[in-house]
């Protein structure tokens, strides 16, 4: 027996849909697709909640200190002269972050390597690139699905069947985060 379907596609098309349709999924938190894909996407996605549950309680918070520029109310930067030359005023500035410990960073790594870049657009802005903001799917499994899966074991998507579809009568699924 396979170890896993082939969708009737080359191994770079079956890897690009697959890596397409996780991303989808943890994006959206559900997907309407084919049953044979849904179960392949299930098997990557509940690998990666799985991943984020198991590390995301490994890191420490690190306080770090920034140079940053002084704006004025318009949002330039403010400006001074020393020695007849005009230089950017700074202020330093002290922040907490949260640092990644070695196994976090691996899991953090590894799932980058499935998702694709995701970006998100405001509806005022449809079909312009301003104010476009890149989503970080790796924050979100972190901060987001792993405490609310946190005390299960597996079993984080569930697949229900929608029917067949009109063009070729494929049966249609509706995969979803429970």
């Amino acid at each position: 027996m396979a170890k896993y379907r082939k969708l009737s596609r080359t191994s770079a098309q079956r890897k690009a849909l697959l890596k397409n349709q996780v991303t989808a999924l943890i994006a959206n938190g559900k997907i309407v697709t084919t049953e044979a894909k849904a179960k392949e996407v299930r098997k990557i996605a509940e690998g990666l909640i799985a991943l984020a549950v198991k590390e995301k309680d490994n890191y420490e918070m690190v306080t770090v200190s920034a140079k940053v520029p002084e704006r004025d109310k318009d949002g330039k930067r403010v400006k001074e002269v020393v020695d007849g030359k005009k230089v950017t005023k700074y202020t330093t500035v002290e922040k907490e972050i949260k640092k990644d410990l070695p196994s976090r960073l691996h899991a953090r790594r590894q799932m980058l390597k499935t998702l694709v870049p995701v970006v998100e657009v405001p509806e005022s802005n449809k079909g312009k690139k301003k104010n476009t903001k890149e989503v970080d799917l790796v924050a979100k499994l972190f901060d987001e699905y792993a405490p609310k899966y946190e005390g299960r074991n597996g079993g984080y998507t569930r697949i229900v069947k929608i029917g067949l579809r009109k063009g070729d009568a494929a049966m249609e699924v509706l995969l979803e985060l429970v």
